[in-house]
């Protein structure tokens, strides 16, 4: 413990993370700075900085990432097509790295030698803000009050606060029984009656969508500009990755889109049941997938679809700055430099469904072979009977 001089705190201004600060200061008897992030998660992160001071902190960042995130993380990950485990679009895990970025930052500015954050030592956020630390910054300390303490349930936790004099923001009306996480991607939901499998998760639990059978009763349809596998207008107007994600959460989310309930293999090794709203990335999987359909090439697409199970995993253990996923990630951006062009989609109750998509430049969609009617020539039909022959060749044999 003498060993750490600073530590650099991720820090949400909720119970845990304040009484983390106190923690730090009592325990490792160290100077402590506090990092906030607002990465799209709704709510205030400013208030952090209030109850930041309350506890003695002189540096303190309260940093706006939103655009970063977008640009930087998701929409990376979004070129791939990533999905775990044949269902999951990784908005938690997306950005865990993020974080980890900024807290290294952090501390290389201020001097601090250690970091620290709330995961429990049960989920797969410790791995994630860990591995990129590390990856970062070999040197760094990391500290885990949830791996050290004894304060293992809510109400030794308030106890601690009490008898330290931490502020605690009681929330009036009905508490959620959820374990909620959200930023500009979705926002997921465990605990509660949601450890039972079987129990079919609550209406009034989801915050970002209508349910499909409530959704308006007449479609809406929406056309999205892609630049290099890059969503960059819709609806004909210009948007910033951010922006993208803003727009397409509230307009799908509206019509239904993006519920999620599914049981998933966390990296540590146990089971986990969550669910997720993700509306904008539903709807961009689906876009983007139509709009590669056009532009890329048969065995570049087949070669994607192939990694995309791999590089899911990378991200969902916490392996974003590990360099197989920067070596795949340059082999990704560099199939997405023809995927330009449109991409209509229409969304109805829980839908999205691809009606047209259009590249003036980049399609590889060519009428005059596709045709069944008269191809004048540009496919000899006659050649088809030599290719399968030979195909059939060891079968036969």
């Amino acid at each position: 413990m003498s060993d750490i001089n600073k530590v650099v705190l991720a820090y949400s201004g909720g119970l845990d993370t304040s009484v983390i600060l106190k923690w730090l200061q009592d325990v490792y008897c160290c100077e402590v700075v506090t990092f906030t992030a607002d990465i799209g998660q709704g709510g205030e992160v400013e208030p952090a900085r209030t109850k930041a001071q309350a506890l003695g902190i002189k540096e303190i960042y309260v940093d706006d990432l939103k655009e970063e995130f977008a640009r930087d993380f998701v929409f990376p990950m979004f070129r791939a097509n990533t999905v775990y485990e044949g269902e999951y679009l990784l908005g938690t895990s997306i950005a865990r790295p993020l974080i980890a970025k900024r807290l290294i930052e952090i501390a290389n500015e201020t001097g601090a030698n250690a970091i620290s954050h709330g995961a429990t030592g049960k989920g797969n956020d410790q791995v994630r803000f860990e591995l990129g630390a590390y990856a970062l910054r070999p040197d760094i300390h990391i500290i885990a009050p949830w791996r050290e303490w004894d304060l293992n349930s809510r109400e030794k936790l308030l106890a601690y606060a009490e008898q330290h004099g931490i502020a605690v923001e009681m929330k009036r009306g009905k508490a959620s029984p959820y374990s909620m996480d959200a930023n500009l991607l979705h926002i997921s939901y465990e605990g509660g009656i949601l450890e039972d499998p079987w129990a079919e998760p609550e209406e009034d639990m989801w915050r970002w969508t209508v349910s499909p059978e409530a959704a308006p009763d007449r479609p809406t349809y929406l056309e999205l500009t892609y630049r290099q596998g890059d969503i960059v207008e819709i609806d004909g107007i210009p948007q910033s990755p951010a922006e993208v994600l803003e727009k397409l959460n509230q307009i799908a989310g509206a019509n239904g889109i993006g519920r999620l309930d599914i049981v998933e293999n966390r990296y540590v090794g146990m089971k986990s049941r969550g669910c997720y709203e993700t509306p904008a990335g539903t709807v961009m999987l689906k876009a983007h997938r139509a709009i590669e359909s056009l532009t890329l090439d048969r065995e570049v697409a087949h070669l994607k679809d192939e990694l995309m199970p791999r590089y899911a995993s990378l991200i969902y253990n916490g392996y974003w700055w590990s360099p197989e996923r920067k070596m795949l990630q340059t082999m990704i951006d560099a199939s997405q430099l023809s995927v330009n062009g449109k991409v209509r989609v229409k969304l109805y109750k829980g839908n999205v469904v691809v009606v047209g998509r259009a590249s003036d430049s980049d399609s590889l969609f060519d009428e005059a072979i596709a045709t069944f009617e008269d191809d004048e020539g540009a496919y000899n039909q006659k050649d088809a009977e030599g290719f399968i022959k030979l195909n059939a060749l060891r079968m036969r044999i």
